[in-house]
């Protein structure tokens, strides 16, 4: 007799990228295989935008989401909030991003990441969509800016593939947001990481793969894929002394809650 897995849904990928070219239909019946029922696959340069919505109309377990990357945003048309508004309006659009600040590869840049990032944020605002945000070595900006921006309107947000530090998972909690677990922490040596997501409460977690990147064990170091996010959810289900059905379960409540069009969407199919 076999059981069938918890579902968990894959919070983050990138199914457009060239390492699942010709294998995404193996790749999908794998993550639902797996137990992940859902998939959100993210554009990082709005110019792939029609591709990525291209695969998310074509397999019903995949949604999506677009914006500029904090790293590509230098070399790319900036966005308008107007712009991912429009793109809004697409039935399996269900956030806006990735966007944020990456102070470690693209220092530099600076300036131009944080004008991006507050115009994902009045997107998202004015959407109602989850913003998803992408953090590295820019603790405290980030957190000034999210901040800053939460007093001019209010809006969701989760940090995806949270790695930063316990100060910054303390800020987005207090402004309501939620933190994205990648395989990151299931890192052996990511032993403060587990720490600081099970100090967080377990209505603001997701999981996710960042695929292809981030592989958890016993995969690290090879092509990541959304099958792989049960694995990082069992890591997850450790770090909070919880069953692994029970956090499956509530990392498809808060995921259903943040992203709310998703689950909309998919109810009504």
């Amino acid at each position: 007799m076999t059981t069938t897995p918890p579902q968990i849904t894959d919070s983050h990928c990138h199914l457009d990228f060239p390492d699942f070219e010709g294998e995404l239909d193996e790749v999908i019946a794998r993550a639902q295989a797996a137990g992940v029922t859902r998939m959100v696959t993210i554009c990082t340069k709005l110019k792939n935008e029609p591709s990525v919505r291209a695969i998310a109309e074509a397999h019903a377990p995949v949604f999506y989401a677009a914006g500029t990357h904090p790293m590509s945003v230098e070399n790319e048309p900036m966005a308008t909030a107007e712009e991912l508004i429009q793109l809004a309006a697409h039935p399996k659009f269900v956030g806006i991003g990735e966007t944020g600040l990456d102070y470690h590869y693209s220092s530099e840049s600076a300036d131009i990441q944080q004008t991006s990032l507050r115009i994902h944020i009045d997107a998202a605002r004015e959407t109602g969509l989850p913003l998803i945000i992408h953090s590295r070595a820019a603790d405290e900006d980030m957190a000034r800016i999210l901040s800053e921006e939460m007093a001019k309107g209010s809006y969701t947000c989760v940090m995806h593939c949270f790695s930063s530090s316990a100060d910054l998972a303390r800020a987005a909690i207090d402004l309501g947001f939620y933190l994205s677990m990648s395989g990151i922490a299931a890192f052996p040596k990511s032993s403060d990481l587990r720490d600081i997501f099970a100090a967080a409460p377990r209505d603001r977690i997701l999981v996710e793969t960042d695929a292809p990147y981030l592989a958890p064990p016993p995969h690290r170091g090879k092509r990541n894929e959304p099958a792989y996010s049960a694995l990082t959810a069992r890591i997850g289900a450790e770090a909070f002394g919880m069953d692994y059905a029970d956090f499956a379960a509530q990392t498809q409540a808060n995921f259903d809650r943040l992203f709310w069009k998703a689950a909309k969407t998919q109810a009504a199919a």
